[in-house]
């Protein structure tokens, strides 16, 4: 690390300098904490007892006043004591610690970085960013995902969330997994978005060589791995980041911006040395743990002050952003970067080099909100809301868009995806069916939440596991089918993705069926087109689809066959047009899709569908 670089926001390295860092002769420990009147460190290898004298070793200063203590093995535990006065001090965890204690217990842990020899160097090598592939992710939660047992502590360790996770999302049809913020962090209900170590993987599950054994099985397994990532605000904890050395060190000091709405301190992205903090932070998970991936969350709350358009723009958060993308790109080209932004800020996933923030994806919340809101409408006001799901291509070329479904959309009285959907138990499944018919059809990545797979009618709650128990039933366990035919289909079939951001990769058919509720759509790419075709309406229609120059249509997949909870048998798979146009019999809250030939061919086995 360039002391240099780390004053003036430059360096992406400075966990390699700052921290504990275990050598031949013992561990060197360091820590930065300008306005501090003296730093002692105190350790369980020394029996919490500071050293006489209180040792000075502000980074400041020179290196050789860090402290290199002989005794600290890895596994020790240790605290910085920070004196604000003479005889005045907080006992703080390590900012650039590599492990924590467990909460309620604070103290940072000595851990080796180099104890893990990773076996994914062909995943590593054939990486990409799947702008022009597939890009299908489950979001979990690990600690929620699966319990060993029913108390709100009980967890699997990070190796054995990999024997159960992995072949699930692999069996299940997804590419890649997104995991809730794992830095970690002092209460269980804040999900990891608060935190108080931004370099140490939460104990909760393990140390971080387990953790990189996870990454790894995912690798192993043709699987991705993002992670959660937050650039925004951290808890208040004073034993944490929260005026570190007496002083607001990370974050602003006026409260009126130094607060963020879940009561938890922002960082103030304006100084140099929380710049270096943070993008050191988010390197650290691409380059130790061979992370694929970062969603860097609330976005909009670093674009405009508080997150408020009306209060401006905060340059300097801007600046951080653009800054801090241009440099994990350079660092790792084929790394996502994936903003969630609500915001209409401009140039989100513009080139950093050309003025825009520099990420990959935005997630697309606009499209979120209305697909949602259209579906928990009742039928008989759909025709009124009929453009809610066409508006989404009015804006959608202007970034780079992510579909999610996320954990935001289950939690905190908004209800389940499936529970969303409008009707009774029984009622609430076929539109379920149709709206990921829906989601997959429309351009842009896709994100789904762990138990939407399910049919999960049970709001999430990170104290117990997803309701598996729910698959005893018929009725969810076709749904799950459905949605495993679904995965492996947009996976399979490059229509629905290789030109996802290309406008030549999407067309209207129709979208001026107001009073049926009747939607078409074409997917091209990939030298296949595939046409698209709904009815959200809670009455069967006959539909002409018109495709001129198609000899015939290959049924893909029906939301409404028998085996997926449907009352269609799954017939005919082939059709052929009448008087220029396809006859169609769609059924009420139902979605198809069908792959355009031009000319007679045999057409190819689906695998997984059926």
């Amino acid at each position: 690390m360039e002391l240099l670089d780390f004053y003036t926001g430059r360096s992406f390295d400075a966990y390699k300098y700052l921290g504990a860092h275990v050598e031949e002769t013992g561990t060197v420990f360091r820590t930065f904490a300008p306005a501090a009147q003296r730093v002692a460190l105190i350790a369980s290898c020394t029996g919490w007892q500071e050293p006489l004298g209180g040792r000075r070793y502000r980074l400041y200063i020179h290196e050789n006043t860090a402290d290199r203590v002989a005794e600290a093995a890895p596994g020790t535990m240790y605290k910085y004591r920070i004196y604000t006065t003479e005889t005045d001090f907080i006992d703080h965890c390590d900012p650039y610690g590599f492990g924590m204690e467990l909460r309620p217990n604070t103290a940072s842990i000595v851990r080796r970085l180099d104890g893990y020899t990773f076996s994914d160097s062909g995943w590593m090598r054939a990486r990409t960013d799947c702008k022009a592939g597939p890009l299908n992710i489950y979001e979990v939660h690990l600690g929620s995902f699966k319990k060993p047992g029913a108390a709100p502590d009980s967890w699997y360790t990070y190796r054995e969330i990999a024997e159960r996770l992995v072949p699930y999302v692999k069996e299940q049809g997804y590419n890649y997994i997104e995991i809730m913020p794992l830095g970690e962090y002092p209460s269980d209900e804040s999900w990891g978005y608060q935190a108080t170590g931004f370099f140490s993987p939460t104990a909760r599950y393990g140390t971080l060589d387990e953790l990189k054994y996870l990454v790894d099985a995912c690798h192993r397994s043709g699987i991705g791995v993002l992670l959660d990532f937050v650039p925004v605000h951290f808890a208040v904890d004073g034993y944490a980041l929260a005026r570190y050395d007496g002083t607001a060190l990370y974050e602003y000091p006026h409260a009126d911006v130094g607060s963020s709405e879940w009561g938890s301190c922002n960082f103030m992205h304006s100084r140099g040395e929380v710049r270096s903090f943070l993008q050191s932070a988010a390197n650290y998970w691409l380059e130790e743990f061979h992370i694929d991936g970062l969603r860097m969350d609330a976005i909009s709350r670093m674009i405009y002050w508080q997150g408020d358009p009306a209060r401006g723009v905060n340059g300097a958060a801007v600046e951080f952003l653009r800054g801090m993308n241009r440099g994990l790109k350079a660092l790792h080209p084929t790394a996502m970067l994936c903003a969630e932004d609500s915001t209409a800020y401009p140039g989100v996933t513009e080139p950093a080099e050309v003025g825009g923030l520099g990420f990959d994806y935005k997630w697309d919340m606009g499209w979120m909100n209305d697909t949602l809101d259209y579906f928990r409408t009742a039928p008989e006001y759909r025709s009124r809301d009929y453009h809610k799901l066409t508006f989404s291509m009015a804006y959608y070329y202007g970034d780079r868009f992510l579909l999610p479904l996320s954990h935001d959309e289950n939690v905190h009285g908004k209800a389940t995806v499936l529970q969303k959907m409008y009707g009774d138990y029984a009622g609430k499944f076929p539109q379920g069916r149709a709206l990921y018919l829906y989601m997959y059809a429309h351009p842009g990545k896709k994100l789904n939440f762990m138990g939407g797979e399910i049919g999960q009618l049970r709001e999430w709650d990170e104290k117990r596991e997803q309701d598996w128990m729910l698959l005893q039933y018929p009725i969810h366990d076709a749904f799950n089918r459905m949605m495993r035919d679904l995965n492996r289909l947009y996976l399979g079939h490059p229509a629905l993705w290789a030109a996802d951001f290309d406008p030549v990769g999407f067309c209207w058919i129709d979208c001026h069926q107001e009073e049926k509720c009747v939607y078409a759509l074409e997917r091209t790419g990939g030298g296949e087109r595939i046409a698209a075709v709904f009815n959200f309406s809670d009455r069967a229609q006959d539909y002409a689809l018109k495709l001129p120059g198609a000899a015939s249509l290959e049924v893909l997949i029906d939301s409404d066959w028998d085996i997926y909870g449907g009352r269609k048998p799954r017939g005919a798979d082939r059709l052929t047009p009448r008087k220029g146009a396809f006859a169609l019999t769609l059924a009420p809250f139902s979605g198809m899709y069908c792959r355009i030939h031009t000319r007679e061919k045999a057409p190819a086995k689906e695998k997984g569908v059926g």
